[in-house]
């Protein structure tokens, strides 16, 4: 799998993030029972705690998805994807999956650590691509 392949699956984890939390909620608009206004950020939260997490996840997934994606494309545009960014980027979306899921399963001591491996772990692997491509 090369490193734009990881991108798009990337994507899609992304997409399956928000439309765990936004789906739930188009049933209630159509009915009635909640306005669609009112999930604001400027607003308390009225979601269930798994929906709540699932935003977050969504949230930790896009503001992280940037980096991912620049060391990807730069990869791609030095020509040097096939050493330095593809042996490893399957890998970032792996741990992504990882972090979402544990961040979806609750709050806990250990699943907050477990969650935070995961994270720094993909910011190592990027990092480590990042340096394989300035390095190059």
């Amino acid at each position: 799998m090369t490193g734009l392949h990881a991108v798009l699956l990337y994507v899609f984890v992304i997409i399956a993030l928000v439309l765990s939390y936004a789906l739930p909620r188009v049933p209630q608009v159509l009915t009635g029972s909640k306005p669609a206004d009112a999930w604001g950020r400027d607003k308390p939260s009225i979601d269930p705690a798994l929906l709540v997490r699932a935003q977050h996840a969504h949230a930790n997934a896009v503001e992280n998805f940037p980096l991912f994606l620049a060391v990807v494309a730069v990869g791609a545009l030095m020509d040097k994807s096939a050493t330095a960014i593809d042996p490893l980027a399957i890998y970032v979306v792996y741990l992504r999956i990882g972090q979402a899921g544990v961040h979806l399963l609750g709050t806990s001591f250990w699943l907050v650590m477990t969650r935070a491996t995961f994270f720094l772990a993909q910011i190592g692997l990027v990092g480590t691509m990042a340096w394989r491509l300035f390095a190059a």
